[in-house]
């Protein structure tokens, strides 16, 4: 009994100072050091190292709610690159993962009909990063634009926009299915213009850089968004048949 007290003791000043996480495991945490004899140095290692990983859990948790990730996510290991005729290697996949680019702030483009993966690579990626700490937004195109329309009056769109703006990585899905108006487009721009080398952006599209400008409807503004986007970006054109149409079985029950 009097060691149960004894860590109902500890535990309480342990929250005294903070700790959330650590005093729910002080008990086996206590029993380990004892059966294994650990140095007084490993004991508290393992305290600290209980309360930063119950932290880093509930940051992760939280990161991937605020997201807004689709319920389709799939982790980047399942991508399969031989499925496509082109566009992506493993290796390249495993550059990827390391995020160096995320660091640098840079953006990635994801190019290629429907059906091949490019919104299946930027979740996953995004899953990866939350995985490893960063805060990640993702948007389709259309409720981007419809959040910059709104950011204005409505107050849970210009919540949202703040959010999306202070990600460390965004991740805008489907552009070019949707047409957007002039005003729509300069909105886009200023969103690209202010979010340049302060947060990296992976984008999905079907359509080659070179239609952009029809699609913005402005090729001015489209030149001087490029100009951001491309300035620190890797561009990859994915090439193949579509999933749907090589595995028509997968989509049978659901179409």
């Amino acid at each position: 009994m009097a060691e149960i007290v004894n860590i109902e003791r500890l535990s309480v000043m342990l929250s005294s100072f903070g700790l959330k996480h650590a005093p729910q495991k002080l008990a086996d945490i206590l029993y380990t050091a004892e059966t294994e004899e650990l140095t007084y140095r490993d004991f508290l290692y393992n305290i600290l190292a209980s309360e930063v990983k119950g932290r880093n859990e509930r940051k992760r948790k939280r990161n991937l709610a605020a997201a807004h990730f689709p319920p389709s996510l799939r982790a980047i290991e399942e991508f399969d690159p031989d499925e496509l005729e082109s566009g992506i290697t493993l290796s390249q996949i495993a550059q990827l993962k390391e995020l160096s680019w995320l660091d640098a702030y840079g953006n990635i483009i994801f190019a290629g009909p429907p059906g091949l993966g490019k919104t299946m690579l930027g979740l996953g990626l995004g899953l990866h990063a939350i995985n490893e700490g960063y805060t990640v937004a993702y948007e389709k195109m259309e409720g981007l634009v419809s959040i910059l329309d709104r950011a204005g009056f409505e107050r849970s769109a210009g919540f949202r926009l703040r959010y999306i703006k202070k990600a460390q990585l965004v991740i805008i899905d489907e552009i070019g299915y949707t047409p957007i108006s002039r005003e729509q487009a300069n909105r886009f721009f200023s969103f690209i213009s202010e979010t340049y080398e302060q947060t990296s952006i992976i984008f999905t599209t079907n359509k080659e850089i070179p239609e952009w400008a029809e699609m913005m409807g402005d090729p001015v503004i489209t030149t001087a968004m490029m100009d951001r986007i491309l300035h620190h970006a890797r561009c990859f054109s994915l090439r193949g048949e579509s999933y749907r149409l090589k595995h028509p079985d997968l989509y049978s029950k659901t179409d």
